[in-house]
């Protein structure tokens, strides 16, 4: 098998993981539709080249934390399919690191939309 095909079929596998993340986390969806709220914010409020560089950013961080955080969930789960005090620890860790990139993302989004609205009634 030569390095395309290999590379061909990492890639089909990488996509059925992100399908898989689509269709069954919910958290996932949620952080689908605030990064589509944020993209139309962006628009609306005329993002500068540099904010969209740093939202598309904090946005990647959230939804790569979200599909990791997902892999060793999956993981305990097939490894510790009881519940285990041990598992649960690692289970909410992981959950906790979505949590601060979700934070991390909220302050810097925050940082660069609030500026930009105009509060005056």
């Amino acid at each position: 098998m030569n390095s395309i095909t290999k590379s061909l079929r990492s890639f089909k596998h990488a996509i059925k993981g992100i399908i898989f993340v689509i269709k069954n986390e919910n958290n996932f969806r949620v952080h689908l539709f605030a990064t589509l709220l944020v993209i139309i914010t962006g628009f609306f409020i005329k993002f500068s080249l540099k904010e969209w560089l740093v939202m598309t950013i904090l946005i990647g961080l959230v939804l790569v934390t979200e599909i990791i955080n997902t892999a060793i969930e999956k993981l305990v789960d097939f490894v510790s399919p009881e519940y285990h005090q041990k598992a649960g620890v690692v289970k909410d860790i992981s959950a906790g690191a979505v949590l601060v990139a979700a934070l991390v993302a909220l302050i810097g989004g925050l940082i660069i939309i609030l500026p930009k609205i105009n509060f005056t009634l």
